[in-house]
């Protein structure tokens, strides 16, 4: 592999076409304000680099970035591209990440509305995100340990896990298929509306008017806080071991809370069941409940 060092990049396309190459504490940015570096590449490596122009990974494959920088100017970073690693990395420009397959991310800091459209195969870990619709319209997501904060996220996703994360996040999970949250804190508004085949296992719910609209939802020892107009129209499985604020026609199913503030059933075609009181049958998910 070639070896780049200390050299700083600001033409069109300074990289092009590059195959084995290794760059370290290199900086991309400068009076020509050239963009795609490193379009077209083959087994790319970056270290210690410093991005502030576009466009600099599109249809990649191969990349690590390690230990880098991409500025608020380093917008639409990587595009169309495969088989990338990245770890201990701040990306900052808006919509960093599109089109993209077989991605590992670990240990970064992202601030980049509009993250993640249309991609396949992301496994994130131990990551903070800040963003706008994100992850929209992606599939086989593998989230662990992620801290995420803006609206409108995972939308429209498919086959994904989450596993100990926290999100603070409006309209999350809209028209997702395919999902399971496990550990994990969810705060906002608007819930998983639309969603299909969609497990919460052990997590805190909070916010209003949550699982509106879903089919075929599970909650498994979950806790739902300040949850007012939950499961209106709502195919649902649920164990709750909190207080819910208030229950609005479900549409079908069991959902079994030690308490609910108000049950509204004012749909003759909402017959599912909310059971009150009782003893929850299996913590670990192996069943719902024996309620008096």
């Amino acid at each position: 592999m070639k070896v780049i060092e200390n050299q700083t990049f600001d033409v069109e396309r300074a990289l092009y076409g590059s195959n084995g190459v290794l760059v370290k504490n290199c900086s991309f940015d400068g009076p020509a304000d050239g963009e795609s570096a490193f379009k077209e590449g083959k087994e790319i490596g970056a270290e210690g680099c410093f991005f502030n122009l576009r466009y600099p990974f599109w249809h990649d494959s191969g990349l690590t970035i390690a230990d880098s920088e991409m500025t608020e100017l380093c917008r639409a970073a990587l595009w169309y591209s495969e088989h990338v690693k990245i770890t201990d990395t701040k990306l900052h420009g808006i919509k960093a990440l599109r089109e993209c397959s077989d991605v590992f991310i670990k240990n970064c800091d992202i601030i980049s509305p509009e993250f993640g459209w249309s991609a396949r195969g992301i496994h994130m870990e131990d990551t903070t995100a800040v963003s706008e619709y994100f992850m929209m319209r992606s599939e086989n997501l593998t989230f662990r340990g992620v801290d995420f904060r803006g609206k409108y996220s995972f939308q429209y996703i498919k086959n994904a896990t989450f596993e100990n994360c926290v999100f603070d996040t409006k309209d999350a999970f809209w028209h997702g298929e395919n999902i399971t949250v496990k550990d994990s804190v969810i705060k906002g508004e608007y819930l998983a509306w639309y969603s299909e085949r969609l497990t919460f296992i052990n997590c805190r719910i909070i916010g209003t008017q949550p699982f509106c609209y879903c089919k075929n939802l599970k909650l498994i020892n979950c806790e739902m806080i300040d949850t007012d107009l939950a499961f209106e129209k709502s195919e649902v499985e649920a164990v709750i071991t909190t207080k819910v604020d208030s229950i609005k026609n479900p549409l079908a199913g069991r959902i079994y809370a030690p308490e609910v503030g108000e049950l509204i059933i004012d749909d003759e075609a909402s017959k599912g069941k909310v059971l009150v009181g009782g003893q929850r049958k299996d913590r670990n998910g192996g069943g719902l409940c024996s309620c008096a």
